[in-house]
């Protein structure tokens, strides 16, 4: 969900571009498998240590609630474009990203931006 609203900012240099080279290579089509654990998105994050986030609670508490109000499962493989979907019909366009991760650092910036997938 947070692709929705990636500007550029991040945590390092190295880590927005991590996400903008992601953003670019996640097209409509492409097949993703969902997942409440470190991801490709994360792979950069310095925050991230062997794989494993350093706050893995606050983060896997965000994914467990957008596969609950997106109706998706752990380990489900669908295009990346029918997720984005879902995402912006279930959770952005009714107002609860807040719901979701209002607590989040970044919650400014999304805050401060419409979501890429209107």
């Amino acid at each position: 969900m947070c692709l929705a609203y990636f500007v550029g900012l991040g945590y390092s240099g190295g880590f927005a571009a991590h996400t903008a080279r992601v953003l670019e290579e996640l097209t409509p089509d492409h097949l993703i498998r969902l997942t409440v654990h470190t991801d490709a998105v994360c792979a950069a994050c310095p925050r991230n240590s062997g794989e494993r986030c350093d706050n893995p609670e606050l983060v896997e508490g965000y994914d467990r609630a957008v596969l609950r109000l997106c109706a998706l499962a752990e380990g489900a493989v669908l295009p990346f474009g029918a997720f984005t979907a879902r995402v912006q019909e279930k959770i952005l366009a009714p107002g609860l990203r807040r719901e979701i991760c209002g607590d989040c650092q970044w919650n400014s910036v999304c805050s401060s931006h419409p979501s890429r997938w209107v």
